[in-house]
């Protein structure tokens, strides 16, 4: 064996002695030893399995904390603030100059500045600005696509430019579109709309009267409210023609892009309106002219409802 040792066979078959460290002389430097008494391989203890240590015999080194506590260092100072009447909310978590800061007060919370509501009204104004124009022109560009042409108890056209008696392009395209619905029974009467220029001798009611009587429809048929120069007050006297004849509901005949704005002055008026817009004429032409009407009357649609409403003119 390595240094020297020797296994030795017993004559009696038992355990074999084992020799170690024999010198020159042949005498063992230990006594011999049995197989058994060799030391035993056992098992590493575990931490748990270890003698705990007082507190005075730990490692000075040996500072390891859980995650879920503070230093032991903090603990004990929380601990003595406990004792001295302070609670537990009172540990700050600060570090070893703490206690020199122990009677300082809180900073304040920092205070917002002013300019972020400026900036946050600033915000809702472009919103408002930017945003309702569009809006509304979405709501013309909607209702003019819109279609709606059911029984009411008339069909009101609403004026247009006439030439000493001779409707416009404009007014002819909408008397032809009225003309059609009463033909299909929409409705049992046509209310014609419009007043008259500075020095012209037709009125746009009159002259649209005078074109259906030409195409057949008979003057029992068709109410002429030959008032008005804008819209709006064309409305106001309708709605007051309405009470007198004890209407409610009307299909409106106008431009397309002007079918939103119409259908609620005829609302405020106390007329139940729907629209049925003319697909054909100038207003209806190309792409660019399209444009134009509908920015012109998102304006006019806005100007109503904010301003002219109120005031009474559109």
């Amino acid at each position: 064996m390595r240094d020297g040792g020797a296994i030795t066979e017993r004559p009696d078959r038992g355990e074999p002695t084992v020799e170690l460290g024999r010198d020159t002389s042949g005498v063992p430097a230990e006594p011999a030893r049995t197989r058994s008494d060799l030391p035993q391989w056992r098992p590493d203890p575990t931490r748990q399995d270890l003698p705990r240590r007082g507190r005075d015999e730990e490692d000075p080194q040996d500072d390891r904390t859980s995650v879920l506590e503070p230093p032991r260092e903090y603990a004990d100072r929380r601990a003595a603030d406990d004792v001295d009447g302070g609670g537990p909310d009172d540990f700050d978590g600060g570090g070893p100059d703490a206690d020199e800061h122990a009677g300082a007060t809180e900073p304040r919370p920092r205070r917002r500045s002013g300019w972020r509501w400026v900036r946050r009204v600033v915000y809702l104004l472009l919103v408002l600005i930017i945003g309702t124009p569009l809006f509304a022109g979405f709501r013309v560009w909607y209702v003019a696509r819109q279609d709606d042409h059911r029984h009411s108890d008339a069909i009101i056209v609403l004026g247009a430019a006439q030439y000493n008696g001779k409707p416009s392009a404009v007014l002819e395209w909408r008397l032809t579109h009225a003309l059609k619905l009463y033909r299909e029974g929409v409705a049992p009467h046509i209310v014609t709309v419009g007043g008259n220029r500075p020095g012209d001798n037709y009125t746009e009611a009159g002259t649209g009267k005078a074109w259906l009587n030409e195409h057949g429809v008979p003057n029992s048929r068709i109410v002429a409210v030959r008032s008005g120069s804008d819209t709006l007050q064309s409305m106001i006297d309708v709605g007051r023609e309405y009470k007198r004849q004890g209407w409610h509901t009307a299909v409106i005949v106008t431009d397309p892009w002007h079918a939103l704005r119409s259908r609620t002055m005829a609302d405020d008026n106390g007329i139940k309106a729907v629209t049925s817009p003319t697909r054909s004429g100038p207003t209806v032409g190309t792409r660019d002219t399209q444009f134009h009407y509908i920015v012109r009357e998102t304006g006019g649609y806005l100007w109503y409802v904010f301003i002219g409403r109120w005031r009474g003119d559109s």
